[in-house]
């Protein structure tokens, strides 16, 4: 028989957060792929777990996916895991599920603690439709030529951020969206200092300003969708329409900006579309 590849999600900072079935699986499979295995084998010594370890990440990934799927033929089932949460989610680990799925080896997962999900419900922004973009570019102008490209998304947004950056990626935010775009700073989910706060972007720079330690740890930002901002702005969108019959696109939105408050690409770009 052929081994099984399984999806396990691990804890995202709380041990006690691993479900007995992940516990089992990875104590019974015949190999375990981790991104870190030195930082997976802090897990599995919480628990008791020997089983075998190899390091999968972004840099071997494509050489490993070959031996691993032969392995699983042989009969080894395997058990894929991330350094937190649900893999393959902004992990390494995609070519290896696709290439098992394309050589007709199942495919299942174990489920369980997921940062985006576990922000978005904490952040008490809608839920009803949300989109994961993961990690912003590092350089302001990708960032904010990504961010421009987001301004009107009505559905919620899912960000993740390192420490180093997060300040950046708010003020680069409250540049392309406006100071009124709501948003959720969710940080050391499930840990000792887990804290979520929700304010809009004018507000949330101060509050993230007055202590230091709010800008440490890992960090998820949840932001409001577009909705309310384009409601708001309904007058501007009717004046660069009218402008636009008399002028060049992004003279028309300049001026229908300077008017109204909206903001002169997101104007533009409702033109071209």
């Amino acid at each position: 028989m052929e081994g099984i590849l399984y999806i396990v999600a691990t804890p995202i900072g709380n041990l006690a957060d691993f479900s007995p079935r992940g516990q089992q699986v990875l104590a019974e499979v015949g190999l375990i792929v981790a991104e870190d295995t030195r930082h997976s084998r802090n897990l599995l010594n919480h628990y008791g777990i020997k089983t075998t370890m190899r390091s999968m990440h972004e840099h071997n990934e494509e050489h490993q996916v070959g031996a691993l799927v032969e392995k699983l033929r042989q009969g080894v089932s395997i058990a894929q895991v991330s350094d937190a949460g649900t893999p393959l989610i902004n992990d390494p680990g995609f070519r290896l599920a696709s290439a098992a799925r394309e050589a007709a080896i199942r495919v299942t997962t174990i489920p369980g603690p997921s940062a985006p999900i576990a922000a978005l419900s904490l952040s008490g922004l809608s839920v009803s439709r949300f989109t994961f973009e993961g990690f912003l570019p590092a350089k302001q102008g990708a960032r904010e030529q990504l961010l421009e490209s987001l301004a009107t998304e009505v559905r919620t947004m899912i960000f993740f951020e390192s420490p180093r950056r997060v300040m950046a990626a708010l003020g680069s935010m409250e540049r392309c969206f406006g100071g009124s775009r709501r948003v959720a700073v969710a940080r050391e989910l499930t840990k000792l200092h887990e804290t979520v706060h929700t304010a809009p972007l004018v507000e949330l720079m101060g509050w993230m300003d007055e202590d230091p330690n709010r800008q440490r740890g890992e960090f998820v930002l949840v932001v409001e969708g577009a909705s309310g901002v384009v409601e708001d702005h309904a007058e501007a969108y009717r004046l660069v329409q009218l402008l636009a019959k008399e002028l060049p696109p992004r003279k028309a939105a300049a001026v229908a900006a300077q008017f109204s408050g909206a903001k002169k690409n997101q104007l533009y770009r409702s033109l071209m579309e």
